[in-house]
């Protein structure tokens, strides 16, 4: 008789495999990419671009020489935001097709800018220790189980440099429970979630923005500026009460009230809409 740690085992592979599976039929374009809604591409990496705009305009920015692509696909994000913003990029992908469709796409006049093309499942991969200024994890950690995210959470906090930071984008339910695709075999999961994630790998939610301008029809997509926690930090903030930047402990998030949503985000994170800030009011690192 299989014991429960083997049962769960098997559906753990059995979620990854059937998720490798979907995007081996997925045609290596844009299109095939974004699920259909190619269109929205241009807004998409507007958003992203001004978030890192008013990132790099902080007071202790990252650096610009490296970044890392996670579920890169054909290389969108690479070609249309991060090659133009840094010195260098690697792209990780689980599927050898589309990152040998991404060489192409990014074109002769930007590839030399990509460091390394690697194949490898999220939950198998581990950043180079120290490598990295930005670690960019956009509409992929939907294909990871919570215990392997908070793994991979774990391991990018290795990979970064000094100043260095995770952003992730993604979608979110609009209630407090996990939507499963299985389908595409990939987990949407509310705010609160997802935020209980980044508390559990010890990761500060430094800054969250709300993307505008997607069909109503689709999810909403927030990003996230995470920093990991020094503890010794976190420790003086717990006896400030004035403190700028607050610590991302997310105890009842997971149960935040949909219809209270502005109430809940400030219990974590310094929140903007995307097109309505300027970079002066990122907090103080």
């Amino acid at each position: 008789m299989a014991t429960l740690v083997e049962i769960e085992e098997v559906t753990r592979r059995d979620f990854y495999s059937n998720a490798k599976d979907y995007w081996s039929e997925v045609p290596p374009t844009i299109d095939g990419m974004l699920g259909g809604f190619a269109f929205i591409s241009q807004r998409d990496i507007k958003g992203s671009r001004l978030l890192l705009k008013q990132l790099f305009h902080s007071v202790k920015p990252p650096d610009r020489k490296f970044a890392l692509d996670c579920g890169a696909g054909i290389g969108r994000i690479s070609k249309h935001l991060l090659l133009d913003l840094f010195e260098k990029v690697d792209l990780v992908d689980q599927n050898q097709t589309f990152l040998n469709q991404a060489e192409k796409y990014i074109g002769p006049g930007l590839v030399h800018k990509v460091g390394n093309f690697y194949c490898s499942g999220l939950q198998d991969f581990e950043p180079n220790p120290g490598k990295y200024d930005v670690i960019w994890m956009q509409w992929v950690l939907g294909h990871l189980t919570d215990s392997d995210l908070i793994k991979f959470f774990e391991s990018s906090k290795k990979g970064l440099k000094p100043n260095g930071v995770i952003i992730v984008k993604e979608n979110v339910t609009s209630h407090d429970k996990v939507e499963l695709d299985e389908k595409d075999s990939s987990f949407t999961r509310p705010l609160g979630m997802l935020k209980k994630l980044f508390s559990l790998a010890n990761l500060e939610c430094y800054r969250q923005v709300k993307q505008h301008d997607f069909p109503n029809s689709l999810y909403s997509v927030y990003m996230f500026i995470l920093k990991p926690i020094d503890e010794k930090f976190v420790t003086s903030e717990k006896n400030n009460q004035n403190a700028e930047i607050k610590e991302s402990t997310v105890v009842e998030a997971q149960y935040a009230d949909e219809s209270n949503e502005e109430t809940s985000i400030h219990h974590n994170c310094i929140t903007s809409d995307i097109g309505n800030t300027s970079s002066d009011e990122l907090p103080v690192s």
